[in-house]
């Protein structure tokens, strides 16, 4: 494989179209691209891990002035590595909270495929299905339940 990559070759490597890749350097995504002498773009096998990365925290929910803020950071070199860190650390910290909140919205949804399901078995609507399970109506119906204190 060679060592620099056309935008078309990228392209078919990152799942992206060439339009997407042209719009993703034009917004500061993609660092560190050179032209050959016919102006056209080269890119590295250090690109497509980039467009990998860049992906995922896509995925995760990481907004496009923060991926910008992030590439903006990678370009200035290792003397921003500690920057790099904390915009990492915080986006984990959404990714957590965000696992969480699913992890508590699944385990709703299992309630409430318990409670039809009972009533699909018996013929009879179940009482409430969060009468045993208060904390489920708490994530239900926030406010439900008053907090102690």
């Amino acid at each position: 494989m060679s060592e620099h990559l056309g935008i078309g070759e990228l392209s078919v490597r990152t799942g992206r179209s060439i339009h997407a890749l042209r719009y993703y350097e034009s917004m500061g995504l993609i660092p560190f691209v050179t032209r050959d002498p016919g102006g056209r773009r080269r890119y590295s096998e250090q690109h497509v891990e980039w467009l990998l990365f860049l992906d995922r925290l896509k995925r995760t929910g990481m907004t496009l002035s923060q991926m910008q803020e992030y590439a903006t950071l990678v370009s200035r070199g290792k003397q921003t590595l500690t920057e790099r860190i904390e915009l990492l650390h915080a986006h984990l910290e959404r990714i957590d909270q965000q696992m969480l909140e699913l992890a508590s919205s699944r385990e709703l949804l299992i309630a409430k495929i318990g409670f039809y399901d009972d009533w699909k078995s018996t013929g009879k609507r179940p009482k409430s299905w969060w009468v045993d399970s208060p904390h489920l109506a708490a994530q239900a119906v926030p406010g439900l339940t008053k907090k102690a204190g």
